[in-house]
């Protein structure tokens, strides 16, 4: 989620000193900064792994097609590795196709309307079909919606992708995604980036840098002792640092709906002050 102004150096200074996988969404706003960083490079596109994810605009089958082909164009690319569902929640289309956030004109929150994700699935299951796309998956996707999309499913998702760090640890979903053979990815680990945290548990992650050395620092190897993970353990409390309260959905099941809608609420009320 880099800045869009910095994104093309910081991805050719990534990918000349090593990094082969981007990861990066329509909703980032820099998908196009991106692809020029990575022909700046001049790195091989078939070294190179490159995650998308489908933005909430886009859910309704016949938007599917459309929003891969627009990322693929930003990214100066004839395929993507991976192309995740942002979020299992859907937005209005917006007017501006550029407005990642749809305004509701009733309240001033986000439009968020019904587009069910199996419908979603299945017109991603078509782009893999054209080869636009060879692997599909998920993000911040509960047990629960998983277990829903599996039973339709012709593609197992490949990935779900979540917020995952000592505070938030949810040792029941990744088990349940490692028993489904679906690979978990981790952003925000450890909340602030401390690296080496998701060797031990065998959970690849998402690292975010944009300055040359801490770019070259993702590369330097060690190993937590088994205390230290003892200790990371006892940190878990069930709490999310990326909980979209502007939504008004209990997108994760942990709320409910009326604290989801009183988040909603707050959220529309502090913007106005």
């Amino acid at each position: 989620n880099l800045n869009p102004t910095k994104s093309p150096k910081t991805v050719e200074f990534a990918l000349k000193h090593g990094y082969r996988h981007i990861d990066t969404a329509a909703a980032y706003d820099n998908e196009e900064e991106v692809g020029a960083g990575f022909k700046a490079s001049e790195v091989p596109r078939s070294e190179i792994f490159l995650t998308s994810k489908l933005s909430s605009t886009h859910h309704a089958a016949a938007d599917v097609e459309e929003a891969v082909g627009q990322s693929l164009s930003d990214l100066g690319t004839d395929y993507l590795d991976l192309y995740l569902i942002h979020w299992p929640i859907a937005f209005s289309e917006p007017a501006d196709p550029k407005l990642r956030a749809p305004i509701d004109p009733a309240d001033s929150g986000i439009h968020v309307v019904d587009a069910p994700v199996e419908e979603t699935w299945e017109a991603l299951e078509e782009v893999v079909a054209k080869g636009k796309v060879r692997s599909i998956g998920v993000s911040n996707f509960t047990r629960e919606v998983s277990e829903s999309l599996i039973k339709v499913a012709n593609i197992r998702p490949a990935v779900n992708q979540v917020e995952a760090h000592p505070y938030l640890q949810q040792p029941s979903l990744l088990s349940w995604c490692e028993d489904q053979g679906i690979n978990v990815t981790a952003y925000s680990p450890s909340g602030n980036n401390v690296y080496g945290f998701h060797k031990p548990l065998n959970d690849p992650v998402v690292v975010e840098s944009v300055t040359p050395s801490r770019i070259e620092e993702n590369f330097v190897d060690f190993q937590l002792p088994a205390d230290a993970m003892d200790r990371i353990d006892v940190l878990d409390r069930n709490h999310r640092h990326n909980l979209p309260a502007r939504l008004g959905v209990d997108i994760f099941g942990e709320v409910g709906r009326e604290a989801a809608w009183k988040g909603r609420a707050d959220w529309i009320a502090a913007q106005k002050k």
